[in-house]
């Protein structure tokens, strides 16, 4: 195929994309079915800002908003159909990214394109910022790509996106209530016949200030699966929360939503509904710190530095609270590891490491009684084992293997 050459033209849409070829399947009705937001004619703008007030200390942005492909790609010589999966938008994340900022009162930046012409969550130097196959599927209108007409998708759709999320964070800045950023994104139900069962995920680097106590909040949710860094990692540099969170130090999170549970507006309105109860809980308890300016780093900079406001680089820095914080969620994360693994014994872990569960239980008593707080021996131990020792015994314990006896000589 011909190398993609010159610069594109401006952005301008219209419904399906350009006239449907000979030969193009029309869409199957399921696919159709499960697009909320077919092609429309959008504009000339390659993104959506919906005002809201900056002294919420909130933005919303949605990286994977629309589905749209400018007529002058040509659909990137997909059929029309191609254009209404999960490769190219996150179904039904647009319309609760919008629901959320209304009910918040908030601003948010949406992304107008499809990701198939390029990715805004990706970095400029990622080989996934263009993608010449997805999920199998090639792109011929992405094959061959040259570096003009890369430097054109970046010029014309790219940087103006990121260049409107700077904005509304400047404005914010400005307002003296730096914001907390909250990416919406969704996923498919399964990948490559293998199911999802979270309905939500959070999505986060190396900054836990709001993504601790988001996972704690969701999870207080009757019967909701939430997963930690889960269908995908939180760690890309380069991405839309890297560049506008860990970058300036604003405190962010990812939320991943499963597509089949906001395919509709019944759905959507309920997530939405539901994200806006959590996010004012977590702000509220969190008064005024998540809005502090802090560089926590990304494990994805192997230098360990993040940029600041001035372009500086400095070393990142974790005040106390931080680091009591991330101490305490590994410790959770431990006892979380240790009541799944109940087919190892407390004699297994004695003999390996030197301690055992009853041995977490003490220490948490010797925490307590420096804060000058009763703990009992069985407080804790239940606190450790997330319920009675008795009960644990009972339940998991193996009979200890009988010692070898000592041969005679």
């Amino acid at each position: 195929m011909r190398r993609n050459r010159g610069r594109d033209q401006a952005f301008s849409c219209r419904r399906g994309g350009g006239a449907r070829r000979k030969g193009d399947a029309k869409p199957d009705r399921l696919e159709r079915s499960l697009d909320t937001l077919p092609q429309e004619d959008l504009g000339t703008t390659p993104y959506r800002s919906i005002e809201g007030d900056a002294r919420t200390g909130l933005l919303i942005v949605c990286d994977h908003a629309e589905n749209t492909i400018p007529p002058a790609y040509d659909r990137l010589g997909l059929k029309e159909q191609d254009l209404h999966r999960h490769i190219a938008y996150d179904l039904g994340a647009a319309a609760v990214a919008e629901r959320l900022a209304q009910a918040l009162g908030a601003p948010a930046v949406l992304s107008r394109y499809s990701r198939l012409l390029i990715d805004p969550n990706r970095g400029l130097d990622d080989p996934t910022l263009v993608m010449q196959i997805s999920d199998g599927l090639v792109v011929p209108g992405n094959a061959g790509l040259d570096a003009e007409a890369l430097q054109s998708r970046i010029e014309n759709y790219y940087q103006p996106y990121h260049q409107a999320i700077e904005r509304a964070v400047d404005s914010a800045v400005s307002l003296g209530k730096p914001p907390v950023i909250v990416s919406v994104h969704s996923f498919a139900q399964a990948w490559k016949g293998v199911g999802r069962p979270w309905a939500v995920g959070v999505l986060w680097d190396k900054d836990p200030r709001l993504a601790i106590p988001l996972l704690e909040a969701l999870r207080a949710l009757p019967g909701i699966e939430v997963g930690d860094n889960v269908p995908y990692s939180g760690q890309l540099k380069g991405d839309t929360l890297y560049r506008h969170g860990t970058g300036r130090g604003l405190a962010h999170a990812l939320i991943e939503l499963r597509q089949d549970l906001i395919l509709g507006p019944e759905g959507q309105a309920e997530w939405a509904t539901r994200l806006a109860q959590v996010l004012r809980k977590v702000l509220d308890a969190a008064g005024g710190a998540l809005h502090a300016i802090a560089l926590h780093g990304s494990f994805t900079d192997e230098t360990r530095r993040a940029r600041g406001e001035t372009g500086r680089t400095e070393r990142s820095a974790m005040d106390e609270k931080t680091k009591i914080e991330i101490e305490a969620a590994a410790f959770r994360r431990l006892l979380k590891h240790l009541r799944g693994r109940t087919d190892v014994q407390n004699i297994d872990l004695m003999e390996l490491a030197g301690f055992c569960r009853n041995c977490l239980a003490d220490w948490c008593r010797e925490a307590a009684a420096e804060k000058g707080l009763p703990l009992s021996k069985d407080e804790a131990r239940e606190l450790v084992y997330g319920m009675t020792y008795e009960g644990w015994k009972a339940k998991y314990q193996a009979e200890a293997p009988a010692k070898p006896r000592r041969q005679s000589r």
